[in-house]
């Protein structure tokens, strides 16, 4: 199977189950899956979040799904729990479908990784 072939599939399948279980199967779009990463990684799961705190989780979720690629690496976790991150490389110059690409990607290998799919 060539790869964009499975990196489609593997996409779908993760929509579909995050779709299911958090949004009673509406379809979530990238940015909701990159929050509802961040909400686990942060691993403050029952707690109400403001607008400020949304685009932090957001922040933390990239930083973790591009670790792996070499551009973040985790500093330190501050007293309220909130990992920070630096930056190791500067991110490429991609184009918009470039970037959702990339994303998509990491985010399919943080699943396969968590074993949320295989």
């Amino acid at each position: 199977m060539a790869r964009d072939e499975q990196l489609k599939e593997r996409w779908d399948l993760v929509v579909k189950k995050l779709s299911n279980q958090f949004a009673d199967g509406d379809t979530l779009d990238l940015d909701a899956i990159i929050y509802l990463i961040g909400i686990q990684e942060l691993g403050q799961l029952d707690k109400t979040f403001k607008k400020d705190q949304k685009l932090d989780l957001m922040h933390i979720a990239i930083c973790k799904l591009l670790k792996p690629y070499g551009y973040y690496e985790l500093d330190f976790v501050d007293n309220e729990g909130w990992p920070h991150y630096k930056a190791l490389a500067t991110l490429p110059h991609l184009k918009a479908g470039e970037q959702a690409v990339l994303m998509k990607e990491a985010i399919v290998n943080y699943f396969l990784e968590s074993n949320f799919i295989n």
